[in-house]
Order: structure tokens, then sequence, then C-alpha cells
């Protein structure tokens, strides 16, 4: 019989399994919050260069519009039972003055480039000062695992 029991992982392995998440998957949970329309959060696709998460929305996004009254995001990856969260500040970069390297990283990885849409897109690229990732109330302790721009070990 297998052991369905969640095993208590370091802090060097929950940053090795964090970064290949952000490496691999496509989702990530924005969330963002206007001064005076409070909370709002929206999944986009997202793209990690190593050192940042970069998403993409259209320029007259709610995502946008708290952004540049307030850079402070959190980001989340969509699974509960195995707990992602960066939080940051968010820099936005119009579509025509996004680094090159973001822009064909986005469409390596997706098939999409926003820079040949009719509409405006905005890039937003969040380095993370926090990260905390956790499996289960065993991990609780020891989740944090990036503070202040610094991975522990």
């Amino acid at each position: 019989m297998e052991s369905t029991e969640i095993v208590r992982r370091g802090a060097a392995e929950r940053q090795r399994e964090t970064l290949e998440r952000l490496a691999t998957e496509r989702d990530v949970w924005v969330s963002t919050a206007h001064p005076d329309h409070g909370p709002h959060q929206v999944p986009l696709w997202f793209r990690w260069d190593g050192q940042a998460v970069w998403v993409c929305t259209g320029a007259t996004s709610v995502t946008v519009r708290n952004v540049r009254k307030e850079p402070r995001v959190r980001l989340a990856l969509p699974d509960t039972a195995d707990v992602v969260m960066l939080q940051g500040e968010a820099q936005c970069f119009p579509d025509h003055e996004v680094p090159a390297a973001a822009a064909e990283g986005f469409l390596e990885k997706f098939g999409w480039d926003p820079r040949t849409e009719e509409s405006p897109y905005l890039y937003i690229r969040v380095v993370p000062s926090a990260v905390r990732a956790w499996r289960g109330e065993r991990e609780l302790r020891g989740r944090v695992i990036m503070r202040d721009g610094v991975w522990l070990q």
C-alpha cells in the first residue's frame, strides 16, 4: 500500500521544485489592488525568465490600471495542493518597448506575439521579493523560501 502522507521538504528542495514549476507552468493568478477600487484578481499566461515573471494583458485592463496606481502585486500558481505564491513590484512595458528577449520568450512559449495584435498590449514584469511554497499543513513552517529578493537555504 502506498503512503499518502506528505513528506516535509527543506528550503533547497522547495526552491528547486518552485523554479521547475515556474519554468513549465502556463497560468498564474495575478492579484492587484487599486487604492480607491480595491482588489482585483485574474489568471494570465506567464513566462519565467530565470529572474522575473512576465505576463501580458490589454493596455487598458483593470490589471494595468491597478499596477500603475499600486505596483505591489501578488502572484499564485493555480494548484492549491502545491502552493507557490510570489510577491513583488510590477514594472510595465508597452508592447513596442518590451525587451526583445521577453517578447521572444513569450512568443516561443505560447506561439502568440501580442506586439502583432491590433489592440495595444502591455507586458508586466515582476521580480519576486518574496516567495512562499508549501504542500499542506506540515509544510506551513518554513514556507518562506525567498525574503527581500534572496533565496533562503
